[in-house]
């Protein structure tokens, strides 16, 4: 019974902030099955994926009706990551476990960095709640602005180039990659804080899939009956996350999904050196 209900709690935080935040849930999530719930790093890890993969694709249909979805950039944002995860997916089982604890912790740090940055610039007059400050909308956006009816539409270019980069870091690490998508999503693409949120839940579930895919005979051997529990309520919980990001200004969440990401990335760099 105490593992159940411990499941259901983690699950619950874990969805809320997956949900609001679009990004976070598999660092709650593997931290409290291996500390809280007795999962292997091993198990944790593929626990997680399947817990993200699912939480997220609820919560990706949830963005996607109010519009916050920007599914032709997010796409190729998405499947550009999907070999270059692959890859360096195998290339971290090379690698010491301290080296990779480290290495997630200074790449958190550094997109934290970069949407405090963003978060805390004084806004233009022309700045819309949510975007990135300073960033006025010029004749070329203005035009793509109103091909795609009103939802700018990022270069496919720098899209593909930047999921295949995220894609990496994904597989590197070993994590769903909404705390790396949001940030890129924001300062890379100019995509509004709603819009990056939803379209980061599109790449974390694919990220996810693609993952479990090359663990296929590790997630046979999961304790379902916790892993199942913790899932079902962190797909409850994001549709609750949902309705907080739309009570909630862009320019606060970015400053609170940065700064959780500092206090992620302090944490591990610890355990790092530790």
């Amino acid at each position: 019974m105490t593992t159940l209900i411990l499941a259901l709690g983690c699950g619950a935080a874990a969805g809320l902030v997956l949900g609001a935040l679009g990004a976070g849930g598999s660092m709650l999530t593997v931290p409290a099955l291996v500390y809280l719930l007795g999962f292997t790093p091993a198990q944790a890890t593929t626990a997680g994926l399947v817990i993200v993969a699912v939480t997220s694709l609820t919560a990706l249909v949830t963005h996607s009706r109010a519009g916050d979805v920007r599914w032709k950039a997010g796409t190729l944002f998405a499947v550009a990551g999907i070999v270059p995860a692959a890859v360096a997916g195998l290339a971290a089982d090379r690698l010491p476990q301290p080296v990779l604890t480290a290495a997630f912790a200074l790449v958190a740090g550094f997109a934290a960095v970069r949407m405090l940055r963003a978060a805390f610039a004084k806004p233009s007059a022309s700045c819309e709640d949510g975007e990135s400050a300073g960033e006025g909308p010029s004749e070329a956006r203005t035009a793509t602005v109103a091909a795609s009816g009103g939802k700018p539409e990022a270069h496919p270019g720098k899209a593909a180039a930047t999921g295949a980069g995220l894609g990496a870091l994904t597989g590197l690490l070993g994590v769903g990659g909404g705390f790396l998508a949001v940030p890129a999503l924001v300062t890379r693409l100019a995509f509004p804080m709603r819009a990056a949120i939803g379209t980061s839940l599109l790449v974390i579930a694919v990220n996810a899939l693609a993952s479990l895919a090359m663990r296929g005979s590790a997630a046979s051997s999961l304790d379902w009956a916790t892993v199942v529990p913790f899932a079902a309520a962190a797909i409850l919980a994001a549709r609750d996350g949902r309705r907080v990001a739309s009570r909630v200004s862009g320019r606060l969440l970015q400053r609170a999904f940065a700064f959780m990401l500092l206090a992620v990335a302090g944490l591990m760099l610890i355990d790092a050196l530790s």
